[in-house]
C-alpha cells in the first residue's frame, strides 16, 4: 500500500468517525416517544392502559400510567429507577390503575428516591389515601426487606395550565382539554431541543389543544370509533352510549384537528374500543397528511424527521 493509499484510508476513516460522532450528537437531541399502551378501559392482551414514555437527553418521563405500563417499561429494558417523574392527562380508572405497581415495584427495584407526580386538582389526594391503602405492604417491606424509607414517598402536585416542568432543556407545558363533565382534563406538551410532542390525553375536539398544538412535530390523539364501540358493547344504553361517544374525538373530527395542526406525524393512541379497521379511512376524509395509528410499543424517533418503528411481532 502506497503512501497516497494510506492517506485516503485515514482520511475515509476520521469520516467514518467524525459521521458516526454526529450521528450520537444529533440522537441525543432527539425526543423518543414510546406509545407503553395504546387501549381504553377494557382489558385486552394486544392494547394495554394509557401510557407514554417521553425520553430527551438522560430524562424520561411518563405520562399516565394505566394497566400493565409497568409492564412494558420491563419490556422495553428501561430500569424503574430511571422514570424521572409522572405526568397525569385525568383520574380516571384507566389512566391511573398501574400507578401502585410503577410505585411500589420501583421501591422494590432500587429507587431511593421519592415518586415525582404531577396531575390535575385531586392528584396529591390521591397518591395520599395509596400510601394508606398500602401501608401494611410499606411497614413490612422497611421492617423485613430493609427498603429505604425515602424511596417509597411521593412528591405529588396538583397542576393547572402553564409551564409545568423546565428542567435540563425539557420543557412540559400542560392545558386543558374538554372532556365533558370530567373537569379539569389536561393535555401535555413536551419540547426539547427545538422539538415538540404534544399528547392530547382524553378530550373531545378542543380549540385549546388546537392552539397548544401550533408548530409541533407530532401529535398524539386519542379516539373513539363510535359504531365499534356500539358493536362491541350492545348492553349500554343509548343514554350511555350517547355519553361515552360525545366525551371522546372520532376519526373524522380527529383529522379535522390535524389538518389545522399540520404536524409533521399525527398519531393514534388510547383508541376507542382498541379496533383499527376503519380509522384510517374515516381519517381520511377530513385529513390528508402523515398519519399513524398507535400500537403498544411502538417508537416515535423526533428530531431532523420523524421515524416510526414498531415492535417486533412476539415482543
Amino acid at each position: 500500500m502506497g503512501i497516497s493509499d494510506v492517506s485516503s484510508w485515514r482520511a475515509r476513516f476520521l469520516l467514518l468517525i467524525l459521521s458516526a460522532a454526529l450521528t450520537v450528537c444529533a440522537s441525543g437531541q432527539n425526543l423518543k416517544v414510546t406509545l407503553l399502551g395504546t387501549g381504553s378501559p377494557q382489558p385486552r392482551i394486544d392494547r394495554f392502559g394509557p401510557s407514554i414514555l417521553v425520553e430527551a437527553g438522560e430524562k424520561k418521563l411518563l405520562f399516565d400510567c394505566g394497566r400493565g405500563a409497568a409492564q412494558r417499561i420491563e419490556q422495553i429494558r428501561i430500569p424503574f429507577t430511571q422514570i424521572d417523574a409522572l405526568f397525569l392527562t385525568h383520574l380516571h380508572s384507566d389512566h391511573v390503575v398501574g400507578i401502585p405497581d410503577l410505585w411500589l415495584t420501583g421501591w422494590a427495584r432500587g429507587r431511593k428516591v421519592p415518586l415525582e407526580v404531577w396531575g390535575p386538582a385531586g392528584t396529591k389526594e390521591m397518591m395520599s389515601h395509596l400510601k394508606e391503602a398500602f401501608q401494611f405492604d410499606i411497614q413490612i417491606r422497611q421492617q423485613d426487606d430493609k427498603l429505604p424509607a425515602l424511596g417509597v414517598d411521593v412528591r405529588a402536585k396538583d397542576i393547572d395550565q402553564g409551564v409545568v416542568y423546565d428542567s435540563a432543556g425539557i420543557k412540559v407545558t400542560t392545558f386543558t382539554v374538554d372532556h365533558g363533565p370530567v373537569k379539569p382534563a389536561l393535555g401535555y406538551r413536551i419540547d426539547f431541543a427545538g422539538h415538540s410532542v404534544v399528547l392530547s390525553g382524553d378530550t373531545r375536539v378542543s380549540e385549546n389543544l388546537i392552539r397548544f398544538s401550533q408548530g409541533t412535530d407530532v401529535l398524539i390523539h386519542e379516539v373513539i370509533d363510535p359504531e365499534a364501540f356500539r358493536a362491541k358493547n350492545p348492553s349500554v344504553s343509548e343514554e350511555r352510549f350517547r355519553a361515552i361517544a360525545g366525551h371522546h374525538t372520532t376519526a373524522e373530527q380527529a383529522g379535522t384537528i390535524f389538518s389545522r395542526v399540520k404536524p409533521k406525524l399525527a398519531v393514534y393512541s388510547h383508541i376507542v374500543p382498541g379496533d383499527t379497521t376503519s380509522l384510517v379511512p374515516l381519517t381520511r376524509k377530513t385529513y390528508s397528511g402523515p398519519l399513524e395509528v398507535g400500537e403498544d410499543l411502538m417508537t416515535i424517533e423526533i428530531g431532523e424527521g420523524v421515524v416510526v418503528h414498531r415492535a417486533a411481532k412476539g415482543n
